[in-house]
């Protein structure tokens, strides 16, 4: 078994290889950017929201560009919305009462900003949308939409709340993802979702139960990390883009993001072989499919002769 978990996951030092040459073909802002965000998941304290940001600007422009004044008579271009979402978050985290107040209380201010006043919220229509997993799109405010799927909701729950100095954390719940505030044992849930609502222990119980058919258990309420939630939002654009054949584009660049974090599924690298050939890179896909059985033969022998043939298939498409 020990050699199966080695495979399931690599390292920063065969990552940075295995991407070295493919990010050579990138424009030069999005190369800027993918080095960002690599150095930024490599860092000691991961910035969730700048990691989502960057996430986010790989579906291109927000729209109309955004400025940043800097000095009278100067501004920035900012056409990705990033810091414009920033400065949006640090906004958000001023309206919040000051003063010290209990996790319920601080869940109850949350709550009435975000999901009253501010009127961020979610419904299943937005599971369709690839905008509800991009962070700025989520939080601009030009359009009012402000909808997004439970972890992104949940993502601009924590960091307002965190800039506000709130005990907060997400709680990776399968299948929904909600925010925990307060003691780790003994959390006060609450669902951005459904615009804050309260969660009791048998609310959260029940979300479970109606996902996975099983109890809830004590690990699924464990805080999760920023990496583990960047992650999850990558795996839901994928999970998008694969209902979308036409939409190679978005599953690459997900699959190469995720492919840049410290710690990943070693599959991702057979992935993203599959898309450079359905995308017509049929030498480039043959070759990573290639690299990948290399990787497998002390492993899984069978599966690497199976990663070959459709590397040799994948070279036969060029006759």
């Amino acid at each position: 078994m020990a050699p199966r978990r080695a495979l399931r996951r690599i390292d920063a030092r065969e990552r940075g290889q295995e991407h070295g040459s493919h990010m050579s073909a990138l424009d030069s802002g999005t190369a800027e950017r993918r080095r960002q965000f690599a150095e930024e998941a490599r860092s000691e304290r991961p910035d969730l929201a700048l990691l989502c940001l960057l996430l986010g600007a790989e579906a291109g422009p927000v729209g109309p560009a955004e400025v940043r004044p800097v000095v009278p008579g100067e501004a920035v271009p900012d056409p990705y919305g990033i810091d414009a979402a920033l400065i949006e978050l640090d906004r958000l985290a001023g309206l919040l009462p000051y003063g010290s107040r209990s996790p319920a209380a601080w869940a109850s201010a949350l709550a009435g900003l975000l999901g009253g006043r501010c009127g961020f919220g979610g419904s299943s229509v937005d599971y369709q949308r690839l905008d509800s997993s991009l962070l700025q799109q989520v939080l601009q405010q030009v359009l009012r939409r402000r909808r997004g799927l439970p972890i992104l909701l949940s993502v601009v729950w924590i960091e307002v709340a965190r800039r506000a100095g709130a005990p907060v954390y997400g709680v990776a719940l399968p299948g929904h993802f909600v925010v925990g505030f307060g003691d780790r044992d003994h959390p006060v849930l609450a669902d951005p979702f459904a615009g804050g609502a309260p969660l009791t222990g048998q609310d959260a119980e029940l979300l479970v139960t109606g996902v996975t058919g099983a109890a809830l258990e004590p690990s699924m309420m464990t805080p999760a990390r920023p990496l583990e939630i960047v992650l999850r939002i990558l795996n839901n654009v994928r999970a998008w883009a694969a209902a979308r054949p036409e939409r190679t584009d978005v599953a690459l660049w997900a699959v190469e993001l995720s492919l840049l974090l410290p710690s990943h599924p070693a599959r991702l690298r057979f992935e993203r072989a599959q898309l450079l050939v359905q995308r017509g890179d049929f030498l480039r896909g043959a070759a990573e499919m290639e690299e990948y059985a290399a990787v497998l033969d002390g492993i899984e022998p069978t599966t690497a002769e199976n990663v070959r043939r459709k590397a040799h298939a994948a070279r036969a498409l060029l006759n």
